[in-house]
């Protein structure tokens, strides 16, 4: 892998990691309702199933799970229906209070990192993404684990700070706005969650 490929690659990752999707729309909404620390917690979750997709990839079991018809639309189908569930939650949640005891706010924030990992992981486009992007950087005649080692540890470097900008504008958002003004934008995320499952569900496998 030249330079000038790394370079490539990381170009093409910033830009894709910028383009709105259900993850980085599930970070705002946790960022919204919990601030810039809960924002963290579900960019970890959405690294983590990230890295988990490339290391299926780099294996070859994605091309194992998109060749098979009857696993990839499960997984389709659990993913839309998971968003839709995460969406209504969103939409008939309370709005989170400064007053709110400790424990559950805590409770809250280890949660919010594994259905950020679902969220993630239960989109069957991502597989399909690692595996038509990420070969097209790696050349035949370098180290193999070498170039997957710089392209995952690129990928995720690149994507938290995008990640982390967009829940640090949404807390700020937050604390400019006041938590009325958030609660609202969690309920719109939430509607978008479900248009997301929605439209997950529609695509063929």
């Amino acid at each position: 892998m030249t330079l000038q490929t790394w370079l490539l690659f990381c170009v093409t990752e910033t830009i894709l990691s910028l383009i709105p999707g259900p993850a980085v729309l599930f970070v705002l909404a946790s960022a919204l309702r919990g601030g810039f620390s809960r924002g963290t917690l579900a960019s970890g979750g959405i690294l983590a199933s990230n890295a988990f997709y490339f290391g299926l990839s780099a294996t070859g079991i994605a091309a194992v799970i998109v060749a098979s018809h009857s696993l990839f639309s499960a997984i389709k189908w659990a993913g839309a229906a998971y968003l839709v569930v995460l969406g209504l939650r969103m939409l008939l949640s309370r709005p989170a209070q400064a007053g709110e005891p400790v424990p559950q706010a805590a409770r809250r924030g280890e949660r919010v990192f594994w259905r950020a990992f679902v969220v993630q992981a239960s989109n069957p486009k991502a597989l399909l993404f690692f595996i038509a992007l990420y070969p097209q950087f790696i050349s035949a005649n370098a180290p193999l684990g070498q170039q997957i080692l710089i392209l995952g540890g690129s990928s995720i470097v690149l994507e938290f700070m995008v990640l982390s900008g967009y829940s640090a504008l949404a807390a700020q958002a937050r604390n400019v706005a006041g938590t009325r003004f958030s609660s609202l934008l969690e309920r719109i995320g939430g509607g978008v969650l479900i248009a997301a499952g929605a439209r997950l569900a529609w695509i063929r496998g």
